[in-house]
């Protein structure tokens, strides 16, 4: 008796120490050691990655990692994030990319110092306002999404350089977008766009600018006034005509046909005669012929 109540009590003492049992991953990626010790501790920023896990769900050690300013928790199948999230108030960089999320908490609005966020590949249907809290946002991607509109508040994103909302389900250029003068990178292409507002000539400081793969039939003229554009696609649209004035835009170098070249993509849309035979002379041709339709007209 006195033997087996020591093996009970050995069993039990073993179990205490063990604690709960961990996910595989959990318990592979700790071995006994402290969170804190996954953390990289680079020449500026304290960074966490987590990427390929097969989580379902973050860790409960990550809400007790205060000093992370890097996060990587892409290509995971997270469902959702916690409203934890927010005590996490040094994050510049979070990066979410490539899960299973519908939707984000509102804490991330505590997230102040965050620079850059990655959503993309996950299944939003909206976006919080709160996010527009992140004064500081730099860089926004939320492509590959369900995402149909943007709150309002987003116009208080005044930081904010780059916004891919590519691959969502856009009718129309949210009007909040034309508040950021910030921007220089805007794409939203493979979306549902049938014009671009006139109000697109806010967006001065804009270089890139990405609309390709929509149902988009003409080109407002006040595109023409952000002459800081340095690459313009428009392929995979319904396009028939062209603003006369679309020769002020002088830092376009080329008709370009790469997607990653700089200049004007023009190429699958319906252009009327004689667009394609003058496309096919280059920007120089295009532009010539543009200006001389305009002083005729």
């Amino acid at each position: 008796m006195g033997t087996e109540h020591s093996k009970n009590e050995q069993r039990s003492m073993l179990f205490l120490r063990k604690g709960p049992k961990l996910p595989a991953w959990e318990d592979a990626l700790l071995s006994g050691k402290e969170p804190k010790s996954l953390l990289k501790r680079g020449l500026r920023y304290v960074s966490l990655s987590l990427i390929m896990k097969g989580m379902t769900s973050a860790p409960d050690f990550l809400w007790g990692l205060p000093e992370v300013q890097k996060l990587n928790l892409s290509r995971n199948q997270l469902v959702m994030i916690p409203p934890s999230l927010g005590k996490l108030d040094r994050l510049v960089v979070l990066n979410l990319g490539d899960n299973c999320l519908k939707c984000l908490p509102k804490e991330i609005g505590l997230l102040r110092n965050l620079k850059v966020l990655f959503v993309n590949m996950n299944c939003l249907t909206e976006v919080p306002a709160e996010l527009s809290l992140c004064r500081k946002l730099e860089v926004l991607s939320l492509s590959h999404n369900c995402i149909s509109q943007l709150p309002l508040s987003f116009t208080d994103l005044t930081s904010l350089r780059k916004l891919n909302l590519s691959n969502n389900r856009f009718l129309q250029i949210p009007l909040c977008i034309f508040a950021l003068r910030s921007l220089d990178f805007l794409h939203l292409g493979s979306n549902r766009l049938e014009n671009i507002a006139e109000s697109v000539q806010y967006l001065v400081n804009l270089q890139i600018f990405i609309v390709e793969n929509n149902n988009i039939r003409t080109l407002p003229r006040s595109l023409c006034f952000i002459t800081a554009l340095e690459l313009l696609n428009v392929d995979y649209n319904a396009i028939q005509t062209l603003p006369d004035n679309l020769y002020l835009l002088r830092r376009l170098p080329r008709i370009a046909w790469n997607p990653m070249d700089k200049g004007l993509h023009i190429a699958h849309n319906p252009l009327s005669r004689p667009l394609p035979e003058v496309v096919e002379g280059g920007l120089d041709v295009l532009f010539n012929y543009l200006r001389e339709k305009k002083e005729h007209n």
